[in-house]
């Protein structure tokens, strides 16, 4: 299976390199990273070319296939670390992939950053699809399908993983669409397009070195390589009336700030 960003080039009779830019692929999203698209498309020999693959993220280079007599992999190479990815993906954001637990652990939450959480938490509760959801389905319309399936890869790779280990085992199962959640909205940081949630609050806390978690009943702010909780926050529902059809109540969240020695 071919992967973004796939180019060619064929050394043996030209110094071209043959891949599909921004503008190309506004009319060809999901063939513009197929090898055999992409030898169809400029006329050249599949069975001579050189195939690679490089990821922008993480900055890892691959030789696919090499057909061409001459090995040009170590120009291809410099080529494509040098390549201006605005020209391929204009909305593509070249970052370094943050893990909020690989940073510097937060003794006590700022209020700032209590704010943050307040406005996910909300957020979250306005959101009748899933977040992956959305942010796919945005992110897929812009880009493509193989654009999404790399940076999701990456980002998963780099911090679903340990971040599934330190908070899902530490804690409790019914967090996890909590903590994906998260994870989806710090994805969508790396694409410059329109979103209809506002996925702001829950990229500064991750960026921050906090990760926000779920269980139904309290949200939570891990922070930290062992991921322990430095804030909790409860919510309450009070009732308020009783008109002649239904009562009414108020939900209200509750901050409880953790001490050092319940998080340790």
């Amino acid at each position: 299976m071919c992967n973004f960003f796939s180019f060619c080039t064929m050394p043996d009779s030209t110094s071209d390199f043959y891949y599909f830019d921004w503008q190309m692929r506004q009319a060809d999203k999901n063939g513009a990273d197929s090898h055999s698209h992409i030898c169809a498309h400029f006329r050249i020999d599949e069975d001579r070319c050189n195939k690679y693959e490089y990821n922008p993220l993480t900055g890892v280079f691959t030789v696919d296939m090499r057909n061409a007599v001459k090995d040009d992999s170590k120009r291809a190479e410099k080529w494509v670390k040098q390549l201006d990815f605005k020209t391929v993906i204009e909305p593509l954001i070249i970052k370094p992939i943050v893990n909020p637990f690989e940073l510097p652990k937060v003794e006590i939450p700022t209020d700032e950053q209590i704010n943050w959480l307040i406005e996910w938490a909300s957020v979250r509760d306005s959101v009748r699809a899933s977040v992956g959801d959305s942010v796919r389905a945005s992110v897929r319309a812009s880009v493509g399908d193989s654009v999404w399936d790399s940076v999701r890869a990456s980002v998963g790779a780099s911090v679903g993983a340990l971040v599934g280990t330190l908070v899902w085992d530490s804690v409790w199962d019914s967090i996890r669409d909590s903590v994906w959640d998260s994870v989806w909205a710090y994805i969508s940081s790396f694409f410059a397009v329109k979103y209809s949630i506002d996925f702001s609050s829950a990229i500064k806390l991750w960026e921050s070195g906090l990760a926000p978690t779920f269980d139904g009943e309290t949200w939570r702010l891990h922070t930290g390589k062992h991921a322990r909780v430095v804030y909790e926050w409860k919510k309450e529902v009070k009732y308020l009336r009783e008109n002649a059809r239904e009562r009414i109540y108020q939900e209200e969240m509750q901050p409880v700030l953790c001490t050092r020695e319940e998080v340790m």
